[in-house]
């Protein structure tokens, strides 16, 4: 037999053996959550890879195309055969340092499919995804191949085609350099209206949507490592359903590629998180599941806390004038050690650009030693663009000071460079011992896990924005918990107690004001996520006050996290617990609201209850609050009264 008829036995053989296989593939791929009631489709249709998802028998995302988009070459995923796959079952069993639980153990199923682009490139790709009983999670795999010597990644292809138009909470960017503070929108039909009202909009993840009898939807991402955010936008609008297709975030110096990289590369975990009620999602550790364990070793000097802020009211000393100084704010660590809080933050003010130079009105190592007499630690005030490129210069230089964290500001990019910013910053902070909390920043995505003294991502329509105008207001306040929380640290700086009516409401720089009642504000402390968490105002608003003794014995890390009722911008109740105690904030928009609320998540055994809540004329003075303290155990039901703006704090201490 000549040579020329063996190579050609040879490749008859090899052929025949990847038809053989690739026809085995033909069927439908199907993943099944844990509890059989959520699932995930993969086929190829004309060649094409697509997914869909079904929940409880209802299908939730059409066949929706998934592919990437490389320099130079066709859509990876338009032309492709799967030649293989496997199913595996899987458990995340971890402990977190910060967040809405201490320990998650969760049971998950995992598909790997092997894709095979045909035609002469014969590129590979895999797709790796996960099924949980709250969320279908997928992401590429691009192996290392003779067919590709680089990722280059123009744009992500991944399309979300949804069954049935829904109500969409979305939050409209202007463009890829935002730091995620725009409104959410609530928009129904939304394949005409994002479209139609916002053409070729920008939508920032994640994005909620109510598909009124099938399921509530949530599209958004995890472990952004390596890799840059996604957005979506409805290009397709005028259709009779939501079609979201996505955009990655494009180099700032070089728009026309995403994503470089070498071989192989994963990229981020795009997820479908669904359930029937949206309280699930606020419950759920999907984010955190999908992202790589705690890289830090010795995690003992990590410590989570609320803190006292000079900015918030203006950098006011104690006579009520404004005061850049060391000796105030030695007046703001007097009243945190006063008060039991950990932290003093040193917003702007304290140098002059050189931030390796604070000004002589302004002694960094001073106040340090000074607060640490009075137990408490200093955090200071970055902006990015002056650490950038002095990472390894200042750090080293902070831990001197002896300076415990950083509040690093005006990041405003998720571009590969951007994120890699946040990994270097959270890489280097921990070896010098610096906590760190994200202002100007765009969505967390988990990256606590990996790196836990990253305590605080902004992100979100704060407090803050009470300083100038009313984009705080009751109807933000009520959406956020189930948007923008949904990715976990949200640092929404609470504690106003100059609470007003909207009618009273003026925007204003020094001692502002906040809509809303004492109790609403309370409330926010145990609603809101964040291991560091502001206790935002002036001291002398809390002197006497008793309810800011709520805001003392609140924690700001939990053991369970338990959404009890609520609806997007309208209310909402959470319970949380640590240790043998409970805490729970209940908060409303601008409609009265009450309701009876059966205590069935208490252990069993007896509890105080410490309820501060609305009193009847608190709608139009929204200073006044009611304090009281009632036995009560996992058969009370507890009567929930709240004001226009209003709410109810409560303090469950277990009765030993």
């Amino acid at each position: 037999m000549n040579s020329c008829v063996k190579i050609l036995i040879v490749i008859i053989v090899f052929v025949v053996g990847i038809a053989a296989n690739v026809s085995g593939q033909e069927k439908d791929i199907v993943l099944n959550a844990p509890n059989n009631g959520l699932n995930i489709t993969f086929r190829t249709e004309g060649n094409r890879l697509v997914y869909e998802i079904n929940f409880k028998g209802k299908q939730v995302i059409r066949p929706s195309f998934l592919g990437l988009e490389l320099e130079n070459s066709p859509i990876l995923g338009s032309n492709v055969l799967i030649t293989n796959y496997s199913i595996k079952k899987g458990e995340d069993n971890y402990h977190l340092l910060t967040g809405k639980t201490s320990h998650v153990s969760e049971q998950y199923n995992s598909v790997t499919i092997e894709v095979l682009e045909q035609g002469f490139q014969g590129r590979k790709m895999n797709i790796e995804a996960r099924a949980y009983n709250d969320g279908i999670a997928f992401r590429y795999l691009v192996p290392k191949q003779r067919s590709l010597i680089e990722y280059r990644l123009k744009n992500e292809k991944t399309e979300f085609i949804m069954a049935k138009d829904p109500v969409t909470y979305a939050q409209v960017v202007p463009n890829f350099t935002s730091g995620y503070e725009c409104e959410y929108l609530k928009m129904s039909g939304t394949g005409s209206t994002l479209h139609g009202n916002h053409f070729r909009s920008l939508v920032a993840l994640p994005v909620l949507m109510n598909m009124e009898g099938i399921a509530w939807v949530a599209l958004t991402e995890a472990n952004l490592e390596t890799n840059s955010g996604m957005y979506v936008s409805n290009f397709r609008g005028g259709s009779k359903t939501a079609f979201f297709d996505t955009f990655v975030s494009p180099d700032l110096t070089h728009p026309e590629i995403s994503v470089v990289g070498e071989l192989p590369h994963q990229s981020a975990w795009r997820i479908v998180m669904i359930a029937d009620d949206p309280g699930r999602f606020i419950e759920s550790n999907i984010i955190t599941n999908l992202n790589p364990d705690n890289r830090i070793s010795d995690t003992s000097w990590i410590k989570p806390g609320k803190s006292a802020w000079d900015w918030w009211s203006g950098s006011l000393n104690k006579k009520g004038e404004v005061e850049y100084s060391t000796e105030n704010i030695k007046y703001y660590v007097n009243f945190a050690s006063e008060s039991g809080i950990k932290y003093m933050t040193i917003d702007e003010g304290w140098n002059d650009g050189d931030i390796s130079k604070y000004k002589p009105s302004m002694d960094i190592p001073e106040i340090v030693q000074y607060a640490k007499s009075k137990n408490v630690k200093i955090i200071v005030w970055l902006r990015a663009a002056h650490l950038w490129n002095r990472i390894d210069e200042v750090f080293p230089l902070y831990e001197k000071w002896g300076v415990s964290g950083l509040k690093i500001d005006f990041i405003d990019r998720d571009d590969q460079a951007g994120i890699a910013f946040y990994y270097r910053v959270a890489e280097k902070a921990a070896k010098h011992k610096l906590i760190v909390d994200f202002h100007g920043a765009c969505k967390p995505w988990g990256i606590e896990r990996t790196y836990p003294n990253v305590v605080g991502f902004e992100g979100v329509i704060g407090m803050e924005m009470s300083k100038e105008a009313g984009r705080d207001n009751a109807e933000n306040r009520l959406i956020i918990p189930y948007t923008r929380m949904l990715q976990g640290l949200m640092d929404y700086t609470p504690g106003g107690f100059n609470n007003v009516t909207p009618e009273e409401f003026q925007g204003r720089f020094v001692q502002p004001m906040v809509m809303g009642t004492r109790a609403h504000h309370l409330a926010m402390y145990v609603v809101y996520d964040s291991p560091f968490q502001m206790v935002s105002d002036w001291p002398e608003h809390y002197r006497g006050e008793a309810s800011f003794e709520f805001i003392q014995q609140v924690p700001v890390t939990w053991d369970k996290t338990k959404v009890l009722n609520g609806y997007p911008e309208e209310y909402i109740t959470v319970a949380r617990q640590k240790g043998e105690d409970w805490f729970l904030g209940a908060m409303t928009n601008r409609a009265e609201r009450s309701f009876e609320l059966p205590l069935g998540f208490l252990n069993n055994g007896n509890y105080m209850a410490e309820i501060y809540s609305d009193r009847p004329d608190s709608g139009e003075y929204p200073k006044k609050i009611d304090i009281k303290t009632v036995k009560v155990n996992e058969k009370t039901k507890l009567k929930i009264n709240m004001a226009s703006i209003g709410g109810t704090a409560v303090y469950f201490k277990k009765i030993k």
